[in-house]
């Protein structure tokens, strides 16, 4: 092995994933004319493209593609050794990249961001909030932050949370002129407030009692991408929403939301970190798991 080819591979790795030469240079701090002549060298040597590149865009080529399968592991194993040497001094530090679904971020993560700084100088966490069960092993992450039931099996899942339960919500004015519903079948006659994800995807609302599942394309006047346009549109007297508890609780204790259906909301897996299971847990990361663990 030539290892004088390290740098290149670690640059060719980033670049691949911030998708582009202008962002892999702001991720590395180098110049882009540094980052574009470490892959054509690399390519050179190698004698293959590892990129198709347009005036727009780029994109990883077959060959690419079977590079970085390989060489992701390989540089995961490299920045493990790198942070099993910087522990040895008890002190946890290194680069930490994690997906997690917003839901998860504003509720578990953002109240505590700032004690992990301080508590953990030595790491720097960077959180990619995305909706999509995105591959992280393709994406350069060391873990992501999903619900336990979407969870691949072929990862290893540690629990962050204890179990969670929807809600079905409205403001009280809603409810002044509308019956409240007490089936979810009476839901078909009211204004439901809708959720559509990063997919496409329109929600389905799911419920369950004695053994009895629903799920209902409800409709309404409102189609949202963003859990908080629900919360305020709710709030504002719009319709119906369907949320996770955890988002509604507030408005309930303080009185501008009510709950309804409760006995229809049935507990599911809550939240779970994830990471591949070939790869060991990095000391930042069991330093991130044991300090958010059940933070919600």
């Amino acid at each position: 092995m030539d290892r004088s080819r390290l740098p290149q591979l670690a640059i060719f790795a980033t670049v691949a994933a911030c998708g582009g030469f202008r962002g892999a240079a702001k991720e590395l701090g180098i110049a882009p004319s540094a980052v574009s002549h470490a892959v054509s060298s690399l390519e050179a040597a190698l004698g293959v493209r590892l990129f198709s590149r347009t005036t727009r865009s780029i994109a990883v080529t077959e060959e690419g593609a079977l590079l970085l399968k390989r060489l992701r592991p390989a540089l995961g194993e490299i920045d493990l050794a790198l942070d099993a040497v910087k522990e040895i001094k008890n002190r946890v530090a290194g680069n930490l990249r994690l997906s997690v679904p917003p839901f998860a971020a504003h509720w578990l993560l953002a109240p505590r961001l700032a004690a992990f700084s301080r508590a953990y100088p030595g790491v720097v966490l960077e959180v990619r909030v995305e909706e999509p069960f995105n591959d992280i092993v393709a994406a350069g992450l060391d873990g992501g932050m999903r619900l336990g039931e979407s969870l691949d099996p072929d990862m290893i899942a540690v629990r962050m949370s204890a179990p969670m339960r929807a809600s079905v919500v409205a403001s009280p004015a809603y409810f002044e002129e509308k019956t409240v519903p007490v089936h979810p079948r009476q839901l078909m006659d009211h204004a439901c407030i809708r959720r559509r994800f990063a997919s496409g995807q329109v929600y389905r609302w799911e419920f369950e009692k004695d053994g009895e599942e629903l799920v209902l394309d409800v409709d309404g006047p409102l189609i949202l991408g963003d859990d908080r346009l629900v919360i305020e549109a709710a709030l504002d007297g719009a319709g119906i929403a369907f949320l996770l508890e955890n988002m509604a609780n507030a408005a309930v204790e303080e009185g501008r939301l009510r709950w309804i259906l409760a006995d229809w909301c049935a507990p599911f897996p809550g939240v779970y970190l994830y990471y591949p299971s070939r790869r060991q847990m990095r000391p930042a990361l069991r330093a991130f798991i044991e300090f958010f663990k059940h933070a919600g």
